[in-house]
Formats: structure tokens, sequence, C-alpha cells
């Protein structure tokens, strides 16, 4: 894969204030940041599956390895200093860092690495669905610790630096009630404890959540690196974009994640404030079943195909977004291998009301059809989903399909989502790891069920090929043709492909976006003076 991100640091100003608040003061202790989280469910690393969490996973807990921003191909050391494949290609051995310590001062063994992508695997939620390739863990020695694959033909090395792969404190974990058993999935107790306390070797560590309200992390103590820059992060919940702004401008948040389009441009003459960006692998995406018990007409591929042609994609990027976007053709975010802009021009969706209405006709639905469109009361990149719905609803209504929008908590959506029981929801994807194999198996496998739809024999095969081919053209050519499947199936309608800006206060520095799924790596972040 090429590096695919380019990270720019715009200036801006801040309108006057009488005094800095907390924030803003001197001598910078405490990082707070301003940003929704509510759908954060959990940060036990074996079941954290969200969006907003990754943050706060990747400063309390560390991988084997890991990706630095802008770079998505190679994979650099963390946990583990060195690696190599063995056993004629069908494992990979790391060897640990001598003297690395937990939070609660136990040391980093192989031990531990084992417990953690065992119990990751075993108590089966929704992440140990990234472990498919991790058919069993060997100690070696106390530093050195063997993975073994199911498939040594399917990418590996690069999904272990996901934050679903954070390596735990095995006594800590164990004390607390977790287990890594085999049936774990029942027996292990540990979540509610380690949603308020990690156990990880990061330069921060998890002190307190509170759902809707804030993340406290504190500087771990026993890091193996240089000490945390600040003493304590506070990542506080603030839902509403304007309340983001009011507390940036304020001084009582360092920088604040979901501002608006229109609001981050008009930060353009404040000094006090600079907006950093980057081009991320995150989308916001559209269903549609084919379910014929949920909605029969959707249960036709023409009906579906005459939605995605009626959607007007140039006015949701240049109109909502302001043109801080790209799309993909489809499930492949535009940057990984096999998906490009051009592809998207030459294979993806466009809005031609003409066709929409003939797909329509050929669906035996020439009048339209009603569905209904279930989203979460969130936003990607500031956008709110209720504007990006509302649009789709008004093109749908050019061609006479009726979109009824369903809006609802996060929590409610996910669970009607991940059952199979939603006509059609638009909500978003944001990557395990920076693999386009990982995107292109979740859409014919877990994805897939969601939206009631059996891929064909030839289609799963594809995906296989593609994630086992060494050759770069080879593979990129398996997923082009994967897409084009996609495209002619119509479940999936990808609207945007965000880049991301985030406001941030003059008073700290390294404040780097990343793509690889944290975000920000808060270690880098650090008071400007």
């Amino acid at each position: 894969m090429p590096a695919l991100v380019v990270f720019a640091t715009i200036g801006a100003l801040v309108l006057p204030v009488a005094a800095p608040g907390p924030a803003a003061a001197a001598g910078k202790t405490t990082l707070v940041l301003g940003v929704d989280i509510s759908d954060s469910r959990t940060f036990d690393p074996a079941r954290q599956f969200e969006y907003s969490p990754p943050t706060t996973m990747r400063a309390a807990y560390e991988t084997l390895v890991t990706m630095t921003p802008g770079d998505y191909v190679h994979v650099k050391p963390l946990l583990a200093k060195s690696w190599k494949l063995v056993d004629g290609g069908k494992a990979w051995e790391f060897q640990l860092r001598e003297g690395v310590k937990f939070a609660s001062g136990n040391p980093l063994t192989a031990e531990d690495v084992k417990f953690s992508f065992e119990r990751l695997i075993n108590v089966k939620d929704q992440p140990s669905e990234i472990a498919e390739n991790v058919a069993s863990v060997e100690v070696v020695d106390p530093l050195t610790v063997k993975v073994v694959m199911a498939d040594k033909d399917q990418p590996l090395l690069n999904i272990l630096a996901s934050v679903t792969f954070a390596v735990s404190d095995a006594k800590t974990v164990k004390a607390l009630g977790g287990t890594s058993a085999k049936d774990a999935e029942k027996t292990d107790k540990a979540t509610a404890a380690l949603d308020q306390h990690s156990a990880g070797t990061g330069p921060y560590t998890l002190v307190s959540w509170v759902r809707n309200s804030e993340v406290v992390l504190e500087r771990n103590k026993n890091y193996w690196r240089a000490p945390a820059p600040f003493e304590r992060v506070v990542i506080r919940h603030v839902g509403d974009s304007a309340a983001q702004l009011l507390a940036l401008r304020r001084g009582d948040i360092d920088a604040a994640l979901n501002l608006t389009p229109d609001q981050l441009d008009g930060l353009a003459k404040e000094q006090s404030l600079r907006t950093v960006s980057g081009t991320s692998l995150d989308y916001l995406y559209m269903t549609l079943t084919s379910g014929a018990d949920l909605n029969k007409a959707l249960a036709s591929r023409a009906a579906r195909q005459a939605v995605a042609h009626a959607i007007d994609y140039d006015g949701i990027i240049k109109g909502l977004m302001l043109g801080q976007a790209t799309r993909p053709a489809t499930f492949i975010p535009v940057g990984l291998d096999g998906s490009t802009e051009a592809l998207t021009k030459e294979i993806g969706y466009r809005q031609d009301l003409d066709r929409a209405k003939k797909l329509l006709a050929d669906a035996g639905a020439p009048n339209g059809f009603t569905f209904k469109l279930s989203y979460a009361k969130a936003a990607m990149a500031g956008t709110s989903y209720d504007l990006v719905a509302q649009k789709i609803q008004s093109d749908l209504a050019r061609v006479g399909i009726t979109a009824e929008l369903d809006p609802m908590d996060q929590a409610t959506l996910r669970t009607q989502y991940k059952e199979g029981k939603s006509q059609s929801v638009l909500t978003f994807w944001s990557p395990d790891a920076p693999e386009p194999y990982l995107w292109a198996a979740a859409s014919i496998q877990r994805v897939a069920k969601r939206v009631r739809w059996a891929p064909p024999k030839e289609l799963v095969d594809l995906v296989t090929r593609a994630g086992g081919e060494p050759d770069p053209a080879k593979q990129a050519g398996h997923y082009r043709e994967y897409q084009k499947t996609l495209v002619d199936q119509a479940n999936y309608i990808i609207l945007l492909q965000p880049v991301y800006r985030v406001a941030v206060s003059r008073a700290i520095t390294g404040y780097t976006l990343t793509a690889a799924g944290w975000q920000v790596d808060l270690y880098d972040v650090k008071p400007a003076n």
C-alpha cells in the first residue's frame, strides 16, 4: 500500500478573551479534549470496537508493533523490538523488549501476550473477528512469543498494530475476574473493572470513566519510555459542536474534535487556535437490506440500485462537507491497495435520475416505494447524520422513493443493525487496522449477514485470493473485481470518506492525526511551553 495521508497544519486566530481558562493556563499539567464519546460502551481491549474509544485505548495500552502517521505499509517496533517469520512462514516470532512494566509494576512477559490474545479470541466479542488468522500463541521463553497463523497466505503482521491486540497485564486481569480459557465467553468477569482502570503498559492509565460524561487518564509512573507529557488527560464528552467551539475559545478544552466544516473555516482569523487535518480511512455509508421480510422492494437488486443512482454524492461532499471529503467506490477506502478516486469515477455510483427511474420500473415499482432509514444521533467530521439523512431523503423523493427517517441512540442502532433487523442504516466504518483484506472480508462475512446477503462462493474465493496475493498489481486487480461485484449488488452505498480537521489550542503541540485506527497518539501531544 502507498503512504496515503498527508497532514497539514493551518494557522488560525482566536477571539480575545478576558483571561485564559484552565486548559490554556501556563504550566499545563492537564490535557483536555472535547469530543462526542456517546458511542463508548467499554474500555476492555477484548470487547471495545467503537469509534471514539481507541484514542483512550492507545494511551493506556500498547501493541507488539505500531504504525506512524502517513505510513500504513510498514509496521514499527513497540513492545516487540524485532520479529521474523518461522516454521516455514506459518508463524511470526516476536522478541519482546526488556525492562517493560505494566502500570501495576508487573514486568511484561510472553505469558502476558499469550493471555491477551487468547482472551481476545475466547471472549468472542466483536473484536475477535479480526483475530481469525491467529491459530495459537506459544511462549518460547519469557521474552519470546510465537503467533501461529491459521493461514500463512493471509495477512497478520499489520493487523497486530490494531488496538484490538493490546497487551494486558495477565496477573491484574486475572485478579479482576478475567480469563483466557476456552469458556471465557461465559466465565470472564473483568470488563466492569477494566472500564474503570486499565491494565496496560501505555504512557497513561485509565482511572475513571463516566458514561456520556468523561474519561480520565493519569500518567503511568512505571512507563518504560520518557514520562508522559501531562499528569492527567481528560476526554470530556461534549456532544454539541457549538458547545465544543465555545469551550475551546474560553480555554476550557485544548482540542475540539467535532466542529462542523463551517465552524472550522470560521477559525481562519483567530490567532490562539490552529487546525490540524488529515485524510482518514473512515467513511460514512448506507446499507440496504436484501431481506424481503424487512422490505419487499429492497429485496430487488434493481430497486437497491435505483436508490444508489438517485443520491447526489457531489452535493453531500461539496454542500455538507465543503469539499473536505472523497468517496470510494465501495467498501475499501481510497488510499488502500485496490481503491482509488479514479476507480470510483469508473465503476462507482453517480447520480443519474433517469437511470434510477428505469431501475425502479425494472424492479416493478415505477412509482417508487418506501423504506425506513435508521441512524444514530451522531456526526462524522462535524456533519450530523441528520443532515446527511435529510439530504438523502430529498434526493430520493425526486424519483418517487420515500425514505422514512428513523433517528435513535447509538446503542439501540448498534443492536438492531448487528441483528440484521434494519431496512437501511446510515452509519460509519472505522479501520481496525490499515489492511484492505479486513474491509473486504467484513463486507462478505459479518456485515453481509446484517443486510441479509449471502455472497456467492466465487466472490468469497476472490477475496481470499486477494488477501493472500503477494504481487501488489495482481492483488489490486482482485480487489477491483470484488468491488465491481459489490457495486452491482448495491447493499452498501459509501457516501463520503472525510478529511478530518481538529481545532486545537496553541497551548499544545504534537497533535498529529493518524488513520491507523486511534485518531491521535496522546503520548505525542505536549504543552507548548
